[in-house]
């Protein structure tokens, strides 16, 4: 009798000790951290598209994983102060583009950093792309896309001789070279515009309009992508052909777009988090490239502005908007 009760018993905790780990467990659900210099309304479909992929790897936000949200609104300065909270709620990830992977660097040295897209190497947050060698990996966004921006508006627009470039000082200084170089041989003369906070639109527009430029391209950053409708119109009104970083600007009325696609990026950065949950070390990620680019082409636009967009260019779009 006295050994049936021990067995018992020994079942009864064998089975108990598991169910109360898991208790524990079920307790502190992992949380994760968006940090980013745009804005929540600004970056909806690539935060679908993280989602959309977490949820194909097993998570569903509120349920067995919690996110905290944190954007600076185009107001680069509050990122740091963000930052610092999110080490103070010891979240387990953070995720975000360049801007935010940055000041989330300058805070912790030990909470894994997702960055989704930017220049990790050149922005120093990591040792190499193959070996990142600290707490940040993911995507790294930084090709020339500057170039291949001003080519195909030159090819489009072959008289144009003078373009206005919105860009902004912390994240797009090597893109802007890079397209300075092509300028010459372009015979285009560049003429760049630095933003650096909301205040900083309506000087720029103002140039645009006494130096009479022909074109004009906005470089991807938190600036231009929170306040995307604003310059969308004002190359409307100017009658500027323009140049865009992502479809979501010719979504909104916008004439071309040539970039990364950023909603890949996001999506590839949720398979980083999860190897992070389940104990990966960032150091040991390698910090993948882009694959996958979209050109994108508004002809309602065009027909607006009365442009003329050229077989040749048509035929190269990813997808044209009637």
């Amino acid at each position: 009798m006295q050994l049936i009760g021990l067995a018992v018993i020994l079942s009864l905790g064998l089975t108990i000790v598991p169910l109360a780990a898991a208790a524990q467990s079920a307790g502190k659900l992992p949380r994760i951290a968006f940090l980013a210099g745009g804005s929540r309304a600004a970056d909806a479909l690539l935060i679908e598209a993280f989602w959309l992929r977490m949820k194909e790897l097993g998570y569903v936000e509120g349920k067995n994983i919690v996110a905290e949200y944190r954007f600076a609104e185009g107001a680069p300065e509050r990122l740091q102060s963000f930052a610092a909270e999110l080490v103070r709620l010891k979240v387990d990830v953070i995720v975000g583009p360049g801007s935010g992977a940055r000041a989330a660097k300058k805070a912790t040295d030990t909470i894994p950093i997702v960055i989704t897209y930017g220049d990790p190497a050149g922005q120093g947050l990591v040792v190499s792309l193959a070996h990142p060698g600290g707490n940040v990996t993911g995507l790294s966004s930084f090709v020339e896309l500057g170039v291949k921006q001003l080519e195909l508006l030159k090819e489009a627009f072959p008289k144009i001789s003078r373009v206005a470039v919105l860009w902004w000082t912390d994240l797009n200084p090597l893109l802007l070279e890079d397209m300075k170089v092509a300028a010459a041989r372009l015979r285009v003369t560049v003429k760049p515009l630095a933003l650096r906070s909301l205040d900083d639109f309506e000087p720029a527009f103002s140039t645009i309009k006494s130096e009479t430029a022909h074109a004009l391209i906005a470089l991807r950053n938190p600036l231009t992508a929170t306040h995307r409708a604003r310059i969308v119109e004002f190359a409307a009104k100017n009658r500027l052909p323009a140049m865009y970083p992502d479809r979501e600007f010719v979504d909104s009325g916008g004439l071309m777009s040539y970039g990364v696609n950023t909603a890949d990026l996001w999506g590839r950065a949720a398979v980083y988090v999860d190897k992070i949950l389940k104990g990966a070390k960032p150091a040991d990620l390698p910090v993948e490239q882009p694959t996958k680019f979209e050109f994108v082409i508004n002809l309602k636009t065009a027909k607006a502005l009365g442009l003329t967009i050229p077989q040749s260019i048509l035929v190269r779009a990813d997808e044209i908007i009637q």
